[in-house]
């Protein structure tokens, strides 16, 4: 989902989920025709013998594709004095045919990369990608991109790449029925025992009130989904603890982690834990909270369903939600981990490197095209609103209710569907106020509270020093360890393997491939802060 262009009205929820095609935009199986690489000095005449110069892109899509003429492009060229030749690739095939399109030579001028991964980084060494680090001093919306983003795209003390937009403070928090805890005289858990105790109540003394015993404590679903940390102290994915020698550890081994899995092995035994987790997917373990069975979940700002907010409210009318903030951790920290930040990565070509003019007008777009619109300025009287979408009446339309709805991607009138980078570059994740996108009530004030709540912490998230660092050992071996780990946790859990193993099942993740990963992500973090 994205919140690139958002008309906020009471349907605006509905037309969120419509604008997410506009990044997010993809082909069902197919691949637009007609593409050449550009190489930096192709060009045609204006209609006043302006030279205009040819811009190549490739891009990958999910949905719908984009024609490869329209109006939308004209709309481009118009404004921006570029001629775009785009190619769109379903995203199940992006990767491969991108590696063979960039092994070829034949590099386009503008690149789109889904990951920051070890191709990104070879292309950048091996001098596919244009050097971006003065347009970072230039363009407005990527001097706002905060140093710990930024860094992550550094190769060789160059930045090689524009990170697209995604909210970088915003994380899943802990959700609780929250009438369940009013009806047991309950509090809202400050800890894990709280929390833990909060579970057996629920699982124990009958929170809805039909007389039954039929709710439980906490949802859990296979790879010991979501992850139920309170903090970074206690994150899976955060680098945050050091070993005996000083140096970070992923937080999948590390003692936060033992403190959960070890409160989720008790409540397994006393049937608050869902009892069959290791089997059942993310969807039937979110069913375990939508349809009532369940009073402890989690919740974001950003992406949450509608559809299964509609089903545990048409089963319970009265619920309401609350959710925890974060516990303080044993060494006084208090606050969540960061996230990537971003969603997607911009390159552009090394040969555009003759033809700064030509760079400078694809900047223009990209800038543009990230440049934040505030929720309540995206009307059809904001200009540059109404051009991202191709104008009132011709791109879009909106009924008499503010209801919006875009013309289909098929019919190439929406110049976002277009753009290098359509992601808003939003001055801090509250500014955004996905909340407010919300129909149903209970959603809106739920997300509402967690937005402010992460506006009072935003101080003390904690910024993961491993975000985006990419090894040899690292990209081989770290998603076999983390399945691994996986595996050996959720025997824990039901008990086949004691929780009293943890430093065992380190010292075998260690001696899998762990320690050279740990070694070598250790050495990066030294050569990232120099």
């Amino acid at each position: 989902m994205t919140d690139m262009d958002v008309f906020p009205s009471d349907r605006s929820a509905a037309a969120l989920a419509v604008l997410a095609s506009l990044v997010a935009f993809g082909a069902a199986g197919c691949e637009s025709d007609g593409y050449a690489a550009g190489k930096g000095t192709s060009s045609s005449k204006g209609a006043a013998g302006e030279t205009i110069p040819t811009v190549s892109f490739i891009n990958y899509v999910y949905d719908d594709v984009p024609p490869l003429e329209g109006p939308s492009l004209r709309l481009i060229e118009d404004r921006f004095h570029i001629r775009l030749k785009p190619r769109f690739v379903p995203q199940s095939d992006y990767t491969s045919k991108l590696s063979v399109l960039m092994a070829s030579g034949t590099i386009p001028d503008v690149v789109s990369l889904r990951d920051l991964d070890s191709s990104f980084f070879n292309w950048a060494k091996q001098g596919a990608f244009l050097p971006l680090d003065d347009y970072y001093e230039t363009y407005p919306t990527l001097r706002q991109v905060p140093a710990h983003i930024r860094d992550q795209f550094y190769v060789n003390g160059h930045i090689y790449g524009i990170p697209r937009y995604s909210p970088s403070q915003y994380s899943f928090v802990i959700m609780l029925r929250k009438d369940w805890l009013n009806r047991l005289n309950l509090p809202v858990p400050t800890s894990y025992e709280e929390l833990k105790k909060t579970a057996l109540a629920f699982t124990r003394n009958d929170p809805d009130g039909n007389g039954k015993t039929d709710t439980y404590g906490i949802a859990l679903s296979q790879d010991i989904g979501p992850d139920y940390n309170a903090g970074a102290y206690w994150s899976a994915d955060a680098w945050y603890h050091k070993d005996a020698l000083g140096r970070f550890i992923p937080g999948i081994i590390g003692p936060g982690r033992r403190e959960v899995i070890g409160m989720l092995a008790e409540l397994y035994k006393e049937g608050a834990v869902t009892k069959d987790f290791a089997v059942l997917n993310w969807s039937q373990g979110n069913k375990e909270f939508y349809t009532g069975k369940t009073g402890i979940f989690i919740a974001t700002p950003r992406g949450m369903s509608e559809t299964y907010m509609r089903t545990l409210l048409s089963l319970n009318p009265n619920a309401e939600f609350a959710f925890v903030e974060p516990f303080a951790a044993p060494d006084g920290s208090r606050g969540y981990t960061s996230q990537s930040g971003f969603m997607g990565i911009t390159a552009l070509s090394a040969e555009l490197a003759d033809d700064p003019e030509k760079v400078e007008r694809i900047m223009n777009v990209i800038d543009f095209g990230r440049t934040f619109i505030p929720p309540a300025e995206r009307t059809p009287n904001t200009p540059d609103y109404d051009w991202r979408l191709g104008r009132l009446g011709k791109g879009y339309t909106i009924d008499g209710q503010g209801g919006l709805t875009l013309t289909k991607t098929s019919e190439g009138k929406v110049p976002s569907s277009y753009l290098f980078d359509s992601f808003m570059w939003a001055p801090g994740d509250e500014a955004n106020q996905y909340s407010a996108f919300y129909q149903i009530p209970q959603l809106r004030e739920l997300t509402a509270g967690i937005e402010q709540m992460f506006v009072r912490y935003k101080d003390r998230t904690y910024i993961n020093p491993a975000r985006g660092i990419v090894t040899a050992t690292r990209s081989q071996k770290e998603t076999e360890l983390t399945k691994y780990a996986l595996a050996e946790q959720t025997k824990m859990i039901v008990g086949q393997r004691p929780v009293s193993e943890w430093e065992t099942m380190v010292k075998e993740w260690m001696d899998r491939g762990g320690a050279d990963i740990v070694k070598e992500v250790n050495e990066s973090i030294l050569q990232r802060s120099k």
